[in-house]
């Protein structure tokens, strides 16, 4: 397969994103043309670079989920300060979802909007973290509860990068391309690799497009996510972002079941599709709180009339939103005993 180009269309913030091997090699041509300097946010250990005719500094940040913080944004803000980069030029995000939201993030902030540019290395980020300007951080009470829609200037998919990957990271991503499975019914694991990141990063694409800001068909993306976030704050970041999902959905589909919105086939698709098909969870392994995880999902992003879930239907995913919270409970008390 040849590069692929998809756009995000939003006017005169419309950007594209490229899927292909070696595409980083044209990244100059999507930087900004007054930018004179480049700083490049990345972790220690990622083994994936990128280069720039612009001058260039690379700032690491910290690994894993505890480093998502406000405290990382001042570290790199204080680092844009350091090297003196201005609203001009570019900050370019090279690693995964915790790279493109913090670094998006301190884009977002430094001098009130400064371009970003991601550069996804894992599969999660190439399908859905990078795309659509969600950027944030964690605090105590919830994962990704401060930030800001801040749109990147493209988003280069370069499939090298995955060579790099340990296998942990790519059934992390497994994660987030079943869910397209779910929103589109798409085969997308009869593609080859490349086509379906493409496959994914067109389906989000063309959401955000209609979408920017979740007012609507947006918030079909975080299915499966409002419980995932839940356990990753619960327990600490124990189950992968993308493991995490899984196990979201498949709750979100016992919770529909509940609420009379399908029946016992439909959940039997999604355990089949997510457990047998794609090869990953489909129960909570970790001993977690149910009181724990009812607080937490009450302070989801979507929670702005009482608790509000993804779920599906006949016609499909839907938005549900106040959700009879003892009905939540028993179904979720139910799950973590099975």
């Amino acid at each position: 397969m040849t590069n692929s180009t998809v756009f995000v269309e939003l006017g005169d913030r419309s950007y594209p994103i490229v899927v292909g091997h070696g595409v980083t090699k044209s990244l100059d041509d999507h930087v900004p043309r007054r930018a004179r300097c480049a700083v490049v946010v990345n972790q220690t250990g990622i083994p994936f670079s990128v280069s720039s005719e612009l001058s260039t500094a690379v700032v690491c940040i910290p690994d894993g989920e505890d480093h998502k913080t406000l405290a990382t944004i001042e570290f790199l803000c204080r680092e844009f300060a350091r090297i003196g980069i201005t609203r001009d030029d570019v900050v370019i995000a090279v690693g995964g979802g915790i790279v493109t939201d913090v670094a998006g993030f301190a884009a977002a902030s430094w001098h009130r909007g400064t371009a970003v540019l991601h550069v996804p290395t894992t599969l999660l980020g190439m399908v859905d973290a990078a795309i659509g300007g969600k950027t944030a951080v964690n605090i105590p009470e919830g994962k990704n509860l401060v930030g800001a829609f801040w749109q990147p200037i493209a988003v280069l998919c370069d499939l090298d990068a995955l060579s790099t990957l340990p296998e942990h990271e790519m059934r992390c991503g497994l994660g987030e391309v079943a869910k397209y499975h779910f929103l589109s019914g798409a085969d997308l694991l009869a593609m080859s690799l490349a086509e379906r990141v493409a496959e994914c990063a067109r389906i989000k694409a063309h959401i955000v497009s209609a979408d920017e800001r979740e007012g609507g068909r947006r918030a079909l993306l975080n299915y499966g996510h409002t419980l995932a976030h839940a356990i990753e704050t619960v327990g600490a970041h124990g189950l992968a972002h993308g493991e995490a999902v899984a196990v979201g959905m498949i709750f979100a589909a016992r919770l529909a079941r509940s609420l009379g919105r399908i029946d016992d086939r439909r959940v039997a698709v999604h355990e089949h599709v997510i457990g047998d098909v794609y090869g990953l969870r489909t129960s909570i392994e970790h001993d977690l709180d149910v009181d724990d995880l009812m607080t937490v999902m009450m302070r989801d992003k979507k929670a702005v009339n009482g608790l509000t879930f993804i779920l599906d239907s006949p016609e499909g995913l839907e938005v549900v939103a106040s959700i009879d919270p003892a009905i939540v409970r028993s179904t979720l008390t139910t799950f973590l005993d099975q």
